[in-house]
């Protein structure tokens, strides 16, 4: 299937164009087929996220400006999603040590299962992918990166 069915547009401007609403189409396509999967284990993809965030930096607690900064949606309202993950007992939060400003945010052990479980996951998450092989996608890697240097 092409953009052009997908989208049932037949035109596009120029190729530029047509690769730039084929990424965002296929962005889109990506995250629905994701969030399906987190959904469920009642996680969202952002908390999903934080929670990668968080065991990556583990034992260390971040800053939830260091959080936002380090996010792929980065329209996210941290703080808030945070205190979610608080709530369901997946991570700390605590007022930082050497700035009473700041809050340093940490991963609990049932944070850490709940990924543990999500990383089991990870071969359905990524059959999105399956179609390309591994060149493919090391191509793709370099072509995105491309894109954003």
């Amino acid at each position: 299937m092409g953009i052009e069915k997908d989208i049932q547009q037949h035109h596009f401007q120029s190729e530029s164009q047509k690769a730039m609403v084929n990424l965002i189409y296929t962005y889109h396509w990506v995250t629905e087929k994701i969030k399906t999967l987190l959904a469920q284990d009642g996680i969202t993809l952002q908390q999903f996220n934080i929670l990668r965030i968080l065991r990556g930096s583990d034992p260390q607690p971040l800053s939830t400006l260091t959080i936002r900064e380090r996010m792929l949606d980065k329209m996210s309202d941290t703080s808030r999603i945070v205190d979610r993950l608080v709530l369901k007992g997946w991570a700390n939060k605590r007022t930082c040590s050497n700035d009473k400003r700041l809050v340093d945010v940490s991963i609990t052990k049932e944070g850490k299962r709940v990924l543990e479980k999500m990383d089991k996951r990870m071969e359905e998450m990524n059959a999105v992918l399956s179609k390309l092989s591994s060149s493919d996608l090391k191509r793709l890697n370099e072509l995105l990166d491309h894109i954003r240097s």
